[in-house]
């Protein structure tokens, strides 16, 4: 990925939340004749240690997990933060329109899950972090011959971590009065992801007193 240097994230907590935020992403394989690209849930878990882990699963009739039959198969995981349009209207000075984003790729080597029991666990996990801001959280009954049938039709897969690049365009290039007026634009549009966009960006307050 091509990340200018005014555009590089290397703040952890802020790339953490953003896979933590933004789970459903790309998982890219067989670089080269062509890659194979899966869209998928991808859980983001900050251990072990240095940059942690991504646990998912897919159906067993998709052919990208039959070509991981290596100890080591590197893949890529990139999980796609909030984006929005910018038009030039909203700078002081003239310009161009662009489009700002934030992105997190995760580089590391895939291990397939196939046990049944570690299959089980993975899946109430993940159930358990989406179902748990529910008013009445679903869980999965395993006793339920249903779903142990469907077990059978999926494959779970860790990767761990290796490298972790994040480029949060934001309009760090602009001056900051273009940078908050872009910011207010975006607050106003009535769009969750582009109010989500403008609250990542670290606008220094005129007074000193931090970000506004």
């Amino acid at each position: 990925m091509y990340v200018p240097e005014h555009f590089q994230e290397t703040h952890r907590e802020r790339m953490q939340t953003l896979m933590r935020d933004h789970p459903f992403g790309l998982l890219v394989s067989g670089i080269g004749d062509p890659p194979f690209v899966s869209h998928l849930p991808l859980f983001y878990e900050p251990f072990p240690e240095p940059w942690g882990r991504v646990l998912g699963h897919m159906a067993r009739a998709n052919p990208q997990w039959q070509s991981w039959t290596r100890s080591e198969n590197p893949v890529l995981a990139i999980f796609q933060g909030p984006d929005a349009y910018i038009s030039p209207s909203w700078y002081a000075t003239p310009d161009v329109p662009t489009w700002n984003y934030a992105v997190v790729h995760v580089s590391g080597s895939v291990r397939l899950i196939t046990e049944e029991d570690l299959l089980v666990a993975m899946l109430d996990q993940l159930t358990d972090r989406l179902e748990s801001s529910r008013p009445v959280a679903w869980k999965p009954d395993w006793e339920d011959a249903r779903l142990r049938k469907l077990i059978a039709g999926i494959v779970g897969f860790e990767i761990r971590i290796t490298e972790i690049r994040a480029q949060f365009k934001l309009g760090q290039n602009r001056s900051l009065e273009d940078q908050r007026r872009v910011r207010e634009q975006l607050l106003r549009s009535g769009r969750s992801d582009a109010a989500e966009l403008a609250r990542l960006m670290p606008i220094p307050d005129p007074a000193g007193s931090g970000s506004v």
